[in-house]
């Protein structure tokens, strides 16, 4: 076995074994939107505002719910984990796209890429695991009332916020591993607009039946694991609004989790379509453009979706605002 050099081959590191002399990748390049590009100059303008918009919402989330007492509630606290772990994955992915567009600074170390990759699947599992505990709180908050506080005592909440970003940074971490072990000779041009786990394994010169068979049953796990225990909470939800005599109180009742199930629904879709799809194949275009809504549009859309159906939220940012005004007021 030579040096396998391919298309997109650009650097690699000879590497003396005692089966002969091998060449392996030290660097990839991130080749994303092939049919795009030429449109470099508006994409980084288009990707600018989507990561400004996300820092700037999540943030202001995350700050708003900080100091607002009135938002010291289970609900809000799982809000501003939201929050922080948005802003966190758009950040694993989206500067390096910015550096692309605008300095076609489109390559990336091996160490650089399978960081990206750990980070990038980390956040995602923790998300899944997240809006599931978000589904439970609400199933909890509608349920059983009468309970609730009792049920969701801080103690209980923070836990099953630790256990969600715990098992968020350790469920890849096999996954990882196993594909860090694989050899890489060239190509190394990732057809992805970031080091995703799937069109990484595909540049590899060896066998990843194993890789894929592992990451398959990850993705099943979090997903199918994470997706069943909203359905599953969502569907007692229903029951227990549909059990309300007048639909005044049932609209009222149902309006404390819509914010929630639409951002479930921006998020769990676009994911089980690439991870959980009877055709594992599909052209590096849509691939990327159905990443981009769990990765890129769901991020920047969750604060708004929170802030204008919520009314807490608004009257919290009036409230920092006037409180804002009157501190910057000059004395008479």
């Amino acid at each position: 076995m030579g040096g396998c050099k391919g298309p997109g081959w650009v650097k690699t590191q000879d590497i003396i074994s005692t089966n002969g002399s091998f060449s392996f990748v030290t660097e990839f390049i991130i080749f994303g939107f092939p049919s795009l590009y030429g449109f470099h100059v508006p994409l980084f303008f288009i990707f600018l505002i989507i990561y400004l918009s996300t820092i700037l919402g999540n943030g202001l989330i995350f700050i708003l719910v900080t100091l607002e007492r009135k938002l010291h509630t289970p609900m809000y606290f799982f809000v501003r984990n939201l929050s922080f772990l948005d802003m966190m994955s758009s950040t694993v992915t989206i500067p390096k796209m910015l550096s692309k567009f605008s300095m076609h600074l489109d390559k990336i170390s091996f160490l650089g890429c399978f960081l990206q990759m750990y980070f990038s699947v980390a956040f995602l599992a923790t998300e899944c695991y997240l809006l599931s505990v978000m589904a439970y709180d609400r199933y909890v908050a509608i349920c059983s009332p009468l309970h609730y506080h009792s049920i969701m005592a801080k103690q209980f909440y923070v836990v099953l916020s630790l256990v969600s970003w715990t098992l968020g940074f350790a469920s890849p971490v096999a996954m990882i591993i196993l594909a860090l072990r694989l050899p890489f000779c060239g190509p190394n041009k990732i057809y992805h607009y970031y080091c995703d786990h799937p069109p990484v394994l595909k540049l590899a010169c060896a066998d990843t039946s194993l890789n894929v068979m592992v990451g398959s049953s990850f993705s099943a796990l979090v997903l199918v694991g994470s997706f069943t225990v909203i359905v599953v909470s969502y569907v007692k939800i229903i029951k227990s609004v549909l059990r309300i005599a007048s639909s005044d109180g049932r609209r009222k009742t149902f309006s404390t989790c819509v914010s929630h199930f639409v951002v479930v629904n921006m998020f769990f879709l676009p994911l089980i379509f690439m991870y959980v799809r009877p055709t594992p194949s599909y052209s590096s275009d849509i691939d990327s453009l159905v990443a981009m809504f769990y990765t890129v549009l769901t991020p920047m859309l969750n604060p708004i979706v929170y802030s204008l159906r919520n009314k807490d939220i608004k009257d919290s940012l009036k409230k920092q605002i006037n409180f804002s005004a009157i501190t910057l007021k000059p004395s008479a």
